[in-house]
């Protein structure tokens, strides 16, 4: 599904990522763990087409995500610490908006049937200033799911959520899942992300240091491996 090859970024003499190789199997969930410095943000914002590689490729399903961006844009959902929600509109005037963009028809039954699953069907019509963050998260959820992607991207979307709303969203991220869309989830809390995981990775210095089925391992095996990469510098 994705292929990541030699994936290489510099900012002048700093190179964030040093040719990076990946795949990702369709409908497969993969966390990305690593030290901040690591090449985690520069990766994921490649992925969304936000930036551009100093070398290297993406294809997704053989196809250069660059030169098909658009049609590969149409096919991916965002969600991340920040919401990009406006706090003076209600949540149902955000999703309506975001729907506009993406030309969707029937946005009035597609925006009721989002709020309802992320659990604000009552406070449809309230501003999102007025909402905590893990009901922002919950909103974003549903402005990524708006146009159906089948490529989700997650770039640290547990930031400044408590307890409770950390277990919304897993909850939800195993229901993408259980949905067979294929998502990268950046993280740095490990049981979270290997909870929800297929496959691992772990980054550093701007390579894959580490790769392998989440299966594999405990909590404990899995903390004990990345904080002997990280402290170590080990690549396999």
């Amino acid at each position: 599904m994705i292929d990541v090859r030699n994936l290489t970024k510099s900012f002048g003499n700093l190179y964030a990522l040093r040719g990076l190789n990946l795949t990702v199997s369709r409908g497969t969930c993969l966390t990305v763990f690593g030290p901040n410095g690591a090449g985690k943000s520069t990766f994921i914002r490649i992925l969304a087409t936000l930036s551009k590689p100093t070398q290297g490729e993406i294809r997704i399903e053989g196809k250069d995500i660059f030169t098909n961006a658009e049609q590969y844009r149409n096919r991916l959902g965002v969600i991340a610490h920040a919401t990009y929600l406006y706090d003076e509109l209600t949540a149902r005037e955000n999703l309506v908006f975001y729907s506009k963009l993406y030309g969707i028809p029937d946005r009035d039954a597609t925006v009721n049937r989002l709020l309802d699953e992320v659990g604000l069907g009552k406070r449809g019509n309230d501003r999102v200033r007025t909402f905590s963050r893990g009901m922002q998260q919950r909103l974003s959820i549903a402005r990524a799911m708006l146009h159906n992607p089948d490529i989700l991207l997650l770039d640290e979307p547990y930031t400044g959520l408590d307890q409770h709303a950390s277990e919304l969203l897993t909850g939800w991220i195993m229901k993408l899942r259980s949905d067979k869309r294929t998502i990268i989830l950046i993280t740095h809390d490990l049981a979270q992300g290997l909870e929800v995981a297929d496959e691992v990775a772990i980054f550093l210095r701007g390579r894959v240091a580490h790769s392998a089925a989440a299966s594999n391992f405990s909590n404990k095996e899995f903390q004990q491996l990345y904080f002997e990469t990280v402290a170590g510098g080990r690549e396999n």
